[in-house]
């Protein structure tokens, strides 16, 4: 280790909030066998579904997989799965690149793939890459290409692949993680393995009490005794499936408990570059609540259960008889603004019956495939938009007839609905140049970000401007503060980073009071800059909203990313001391981290120790030879290039 740059636990120096954010304590958990003397059906239901089996222990009855001693071999990787008694076993390579063989210590998931878990060492879980693809019995690469050699992040053992920090709270009930950012380590605990009853209700203690007694719940618990009611609005139950279902960076450890407003627990991604596509439409794996926020239906006030049974996890019904549940010419009472017209039918479709043509999600829920077989389908219901090839958004035509180009395909769309109202001006046109130069842009993306559309378009429009810088339009972004939409008030904050440090702070005293978590964490990122006077109402309001960033910081430790953001804010707070040490401390999580690599050189030689800057160097090339970024600082700091020592 090097000792400029490396040192475990560094968050005491930087994080002055004391103790870390963790979930109220509510009710106690009983487990979901509880729940199934009263609740029998839903038990039932539940019981088989990808729910239950999320997570479960490695005995005969849950794994799938062929451990008959048999070796996948390929891309040099090469594992071997056997059977030890009643143990099933895989022996492959270690993070010291030694064979070995592990007992598998967990099973995650049932379709259409099937991962194990392995414990490299005490105190760490990790999700081993080669997993089982279930309707092809076979063994398979889950990312295939990627580099997992060992010492890499994305090897089996590295970080990217830790089930406790990347996984299990979305497999698990009532889950926190509870690392130690000093061993390196994890002591989980949990409810139950698998998304049990209480991952979605609450906990049951005192629903059971309630059930049993007739008493009334405590203060703060549903007339039942839960902590939240799904039942009771269509942004309640969105948002707790969108707890699993989204994108997003958690604000603290572990589950929230069910009824938490998402925009206290998580902070959701934008529709950004290499994430969605300029249209919206998803690109990398998004899962469903980011596309949900899209769509007219949510709009609308449809929710998750409409289309999905819940304990079971199947559709309402088959094929396109979901979306007639609503799109037909019988309509739905609850949706009075649906037109009533045929839709399941060849004048709306223009597709030969029988073929996949026909089918709603076919042209409306576009899919893309995530590791390897895991075929997911885009949840904002999109209109196919062909005439938008140009932003670089795919459409749904052309993703089936792959031999024509998107002007035919727009051409077809043109003839069958001559008179659609959906078509014209889409958010896509600006969002797309926007990402490439948002200084050309700026009064459409103001426009966009004031428009009466999705928050999460909007939010992403003011995610673009605030990269500008633009003061001019403080005036307009300020107004935006008060939206009712969590994501565009959050956006916001960082749109008026042009703005001179101290009028930005008055501007923000709302956002640092916001009744949300996620906008007032927002606010505090963006004033890093700001130095006010602590003994001001805005000084104190500023450090209480910095140290509750701090706080939900010290949560994720585990993550090279978190480590990324505290070295960014202690550069720009001018503390070298902690940017050293959490960019050493991003590095010793993800050896390909070149970024922080980068700014441990630079800022080392910044500081006249040339010394450190040269070592750090090494071992940067070390870990990543083939880097032009880190060669090129070596020659330009003239600390050698490549592997060749420094002069």
């Amino acid at each position: 280790m090097v000792r400029t740059w490396v040192g475990a636990g560094f968050a005491a120096l930087w994080l002055l909030a004391g103790a870390c954010p963790g979930w109220a304590e509510g009710p106690g958990y009983l487990g979901s066998a509880a729940c199934a003397e009263c609740h029998r059906a839903e038990t039932e239901a539940w019981a088989g579904s990808d729910h239950a089996l999320a997570w479960t222990p490695p005995v005969a009855a849950h794994v799938l997989g062929d451990f008959s001693d048999v070796t996948y071999a390929a891309e040099g990787r090469r594992a071997r799965f056997f059977r030890d008694g009643a143990r099933f076993m895989i022996e492959t390579e270690g993070a010291d690149g030694v064979v070995r063989p592990y007992p598998v210590v967990g099973v995650a998931g049932i379709d259409p793939l099937q991962q194990y878990l392995l414990s490299p060492e005490p105190g760490r879980t990790q999700t081993f890459d080669i997993a089982w693809d279930v309707p092809q019995g076979r063994w398979y690469p889950v990312f295939a290409g990627q580099d997992a050699s060992p010492g890499n992040g994305f090897h089996w053992t590295g970080v990217y692949k830790s089930w406790e920090a990347r996984c299990a709270e979305c497999h698990a009930t009532g889950y926190s993680r509870n690392y130690d950012d000093t061993t390196r380590t994890y002591a989980p605990q949990m409810a139950e393995i698998g998304v049990g009853c209480e991952a979605c209700h609450g906990p049951g203690a005192a629903h059971a009490d309630w059930a049993r007694t007739g008493k009334a719940p405590a203060a703060g618990l549903t007339g039942t005794g839960l902590t939240v009611d799904l039942a009771a609005s269509a942004r309640a139950e969105t948002g707790q499936c969108m707890t699993c279902h989204s994108r997003r960076e958690a604000i603290a450890d572990g589950n929230p408990l069910p009824g938490t407003d998402y925009h206290d627990a998580y902070t959701l991604a934008l529709l950004t570059e290499g994430v969605y596509h300029p249209d919206g439409q998803i690109l990398e794996e998004v899962f469903e609540g980011g596309s949900f926020l899209q769509s007219k239906m949510h709009a609308k006030g449809v929710r998750c259960s409409d289309c999905h049974e819940p304990h079971g996890a199947g559709l309402r019904a088959e094929g396109n008889a979901v979306c007639a549940q609503c799109h037909s010419p019988a309509g739905n009472p609850r949706f009075p603004t649906l037109p009533l017209q045929v839709f399941d039918g060849p004048e709306h479709t223009h597709h030969p019956e029988g073929s996949a043509g026909p089918q709603c999600v076919a042209c409306h829920m576009t899919p893309r495939t995530y590791m390897g077989i895991d075929t997911r389908r885009d949840h904002s219901f999109r209109i196919p938009r062909p005439d938008l090839a140009a932003t670089g958004s795919p459409d749904a035509c052309t993703d089936c007839h792959a031999d024509e180009g998107a002007d035919w395909a727009a051409a077809r769309i043109a003839e069958w609905f001559p008179d659609s109202p959906h078509r014209g001006p889409h958010p896509a046109t600006i969002l797309s140049a926007a990402r490439v130069a948002p200084e050309t842009r700026v009064q459409d993306l103001l426009a966009l970000a004031e428009w009466d559309g999705p928050g999460i378009v909007r939010a992403t429009a003011l995610d673009l401007l605030g990269r500008v810088g633009h003061a001019p339009s403080a005036a307009r972004v300020a107004v935006l503060l008060a939206d009712p939409d969590p994501l565009v008030r959050a956006a916001a904050t960082g749109a008026l980073r042009g703005v001179p440090p101290e009028e930005r702070l008055g501007l923000l005293q709302p956002a640092l009071a916001d009744p949300v978590a996620s906008v007032r964490i927002a606010a505090a990122k963006a004033l890093l800059d700001a130095r006010p006077q602590p003994a001001t109402a805005a000084g104190a309001a500023l450090v209480t909203a910095f140290r509750e960033w701090q706080a939900s910081l010290a949560t994720r430790t585990d993550f090279p990313e978190t480590h990324l953001q505290i070295g960014g804010a202690a550069l720009t707070m001018r503390n070298w001391p902690v940017a050293l040490q959490a960019f050493g401390e991003a590095v010793t999580l993800d050896p390909q981290q070149e970024a922080a690599w980068s700014m441990i050189v630079r800022l080392n030689a910044a500081l006249g120790d040339t010394a450190a800057a040269a070592e750090a160097h090494a071992a940067a090339m070390a870990a990543n030879p083939n880097s032009l970024e880190l060669t090129q600082i070596g020659l330009e700091l003239g600390l050698g290039g490549g592997l060749l020592p420094p002069p």
